[in-house]
């Protein structure tokens, strides 16, 4: 499965059949957008919106592009994907994903369309996230899986944000237990309140989550920012790596460091992770 290189930190949503916001979002300072075919757009606009995708879509995107498609299942999923899929597309998010037939029938259709993107899975209900490990392990095609949260809570009778921890941590284990990096984290739906904002998505970052699905492009700064990399996170993760080559020579199995910390293949996995956070070994923010 390959990772994306530097990773990315933020996936702007926008809706398909508004090609001026999708321009935007482009210029935008997100890592990467999610253009919506599903709940952002009305029914009788679906083919409008498949349509501006696909224009956008024909030439080289200046960043990852990813399209949410309608739910597998649905009327709209064989032409959601037929409009969309070509080499510039680098996957597509499948919303309420509840098995791993799901899955291959999609992956089906990319094989069909000769398609190379990848799939993100959105576990939306309490049978998706029983069967989380199952659909991270559905096909390789498969590079991540992550909640969606208003949706789940519904279904769950969840009444507030504690009720989601078991959740958040449950998608986060079946990751990484998959193979696959840490998830994106849900989207925060006020756009008005940046200090919750940053709050949550430090909350998400310290459960394992890497990286956040917005809906605005206010939000994006502040994503970016909690999932860059101090100084001294940059500076502690070098030394470390630096320390270990010197130790060790190809960092691999566990060495005690002259200065008594113990590294194993987990800890120089974190220190490669968090250089790669600092967008190709540029400094992160204090």
């Amino acid at each position: 499965m390959k990772v994306p290189d530097p990773p990315i930190r933020s996936y702007l949503y926008v809706p398909g059949d508004d090609p001026r916001k999708m321009e935007q979002a482009l210029a935008s300072d997100a890592d990467a957008v999610v253009f919506d075919l599903e709940d952002a757009v009305a029914p009788e606009r679906k083919e409008a919106a498949r349509d501006a995708v696909a224009r956008l879509l024909s030439s080289v995107p200046p960043k990852p592009c990813f399209v949410r498609i309608n739910k597998p299942g649905s009327a709209f999923i064989e032409e959601d994907i037929s409009a969309v899929a070509g080499p510039h597309l680098a996957g597509l998010r499948l919303p309420k994903i509840e098995s791993a037939q799901a899955v291959l029938r999609v992956v089906e259709l990319l094989e069909a369309y000769g398609c190379g993107a990848v799939v993100w899975c959105l576990i939306e209900s309490a049978l998706g996230l029983e069967l989380a490990f199952e659909i991270a392990c559905s096909h390789e095609r498969v590079a991540g899986i992550g909640l969606g949260e208003a949706d789940l809570s519904a279904d769950l009778g969840v009444r507030s944000d504690e009720g989601l921890l078991y959740s958040r941590s449950r998608i986060v284990a079946a990751s990484r237990a998959a193979g696959l990096p840490n998830p994106a984290q849900s989207v925060y739906t006020n756009v008005r309140d940046a200090d919750g904002l940053r709050r949550s998505t430090q909350r998400g970052k310290a459960l394992g989550f890497m990286g956040r699905s917005v809906i605005h492009p206010a939000q994006v700064a502040i994503i970016n920012e909690v999932f860059t990399p101090t100084d001294e996170e940059v500076a502690g993760a070098r030394e470390l790596l630096d320390a270990l080559e010197a130790a060790a020579g190809d960092g691999s199995g566990a060495f005690a460091l002259a200065d008594g910390r113990f590294v194993d293949e987990a800890v120089v996995r974190s220190a490669r992770s968090t250089l790669a956070l600092a967008r190709d070994g540029k400094e992160g923010k204090s």
